[in-house]
Order: C-alpha cells, then structure tokens, then sequence
C-alpha cells in the first residue's frame, strides 16, 4: 500500500518528540493492516475516517482516507479542534 502524507501531518510528527513519532509510525502501520480500524466519518466529512490512540495521557486523533491501494494521511492531534481544522484543510 502506498502512503501520502499531507503537510499538517508531516509537520505534527517531525515537531513532536522521538517517542511519539514511534507510536505515530506504529499506529501507521496498524492501518496498514486493517484500514477499517478508523471510525468512519458522515456529513461533510463523508469518506474520511478518524483512528483515536492515547499517546501518555493524551488522546490524539488521526484523519485518513484510503482509496484503491493509496492511504491518505490528512491530519494528527489532540481532539480541540480537530473537525474544524480538518474541515478547513479538507
């Protein structure tokens, strides 16, 4: 499966600290496997789909798209304002 990251997420995991791009890498990988883990999403968000994992104490939520054999990675963070910012990029 090939991945395409948009710039939000790329930015996100090259700021963040070397033990969360891991985790980052990890949960990746685990939508590789199984890209249905992710809830979809309704309304203008149609097609999109968001994986929750808890990096600490911290839930982080991870927006993507799969279509034919291309996993699309849009967007990464905490849950304040992630629809509205997912919206606005989207």
């Amino acid at each position: 499966m090939r991945i395409i990251a948009s710039n939000h997420f790329l930015k996100f995991k090259k700021k963040s600290p070397k033990k969360l791009q891991l985790e980052i890498d990890s949960q990746v990988k685990k939508l590789i496997e199984d890209p249905d883990i992710g809830e979809q999403k309704k309304g203008n968000l149609k097609g999109i789909r968001v994986h929750k994992f808890t990096y600490g104490h911290q839930l982080l939520l991870l927006s993507y798209e799969v279509s034919k054999n291309v996993l699309w990675l849009y967007t990464i963070g905490s849950h304040e304002n992630f629809y509205k910012k997912l919206k606005k990029y989207l």
